[in-house]
């Protein structure tokens, strides 16, 4: 059990019968009555998002998520199979578990898998991935009076902005939080 005072960012709590991660949170001491908690909750398995209040100290129990790190393998009538590292056991996931990291997801490729009571809830990519890019316009000189930038497509489809040297069968490093170039690799 995790008190409402005891709320982080991040936290994965079970609540109404699903399980919700604590996206931001205010402790509120009202000059008249008792204190209480507004925390803005994410649920894990459908994306929802509400508001809510807590009276401060409420007692919740904290959701148990596990990690699994899993190497994606290939992609089969929709379903994009992942094999656990250790057991080598395989499982499918949906595009729409896979969510945003669909866009910079290359064949065996190690990416961290959440799980909560068995069942694959979402999944978390490394913070750094290096992609090929497969169409990028040439840059012009003199077009910008500072550094301007194009739209370059990656090789798993993506499109990111990269600056005007940077050029088509190039590698390069993208930031998969921020979705934006970091350098050339």
């Amino acid at each position: 059990m995790i008190s409402t005072n005891d709320f982080r960012t991040g936290q994965t709590i079970e609540w109404e019968n699903s399980v919700w991660v604590v996206v931001d949170f205010q402790h509120v001491k009202p000059g008249k009555g008792a204190a209480f908690v507004r925390a803005k909750l994410r649920n894990v398995i459908n994306g929802n998002s509400v508001e809510t209040t807590f009276r401060a100290g409420e007692k919740l129990p904290k959701a148990q998520i596990d990690y699994r790190e899993m190497q994606f393998m290939y992609e089969q009538d929709g379903e994009y199979m992942l094999m656990d590292q250790q057991s080598y056991e395989q499982i499918g996931l949906r595009a729409e578990q896979l969510g945003d990291a669909l866009r910079y997801l290359k064949e065996n490729m190690i990416i961290g898998v959440q799980f909560y009571q068995g069942m694959p809830i979402g999944v978390e990519l490394p913070n750094f991935v290096e992609l090929l890019i497969v169409k990028a316009d040439p840059g012009l000189r003199g077009d910008t009076a500072s550094g301007g930038t194009k739209p370059a497509t990656l090789e798993t489809g993506a499109v990111v902005q990269v600056p005007l040297f940077v050029q088509e069968g190039e590698k390069i490093r993208v930031d998969t939080r921020t979705h934006q170039y970091l350098e050339r690799v």
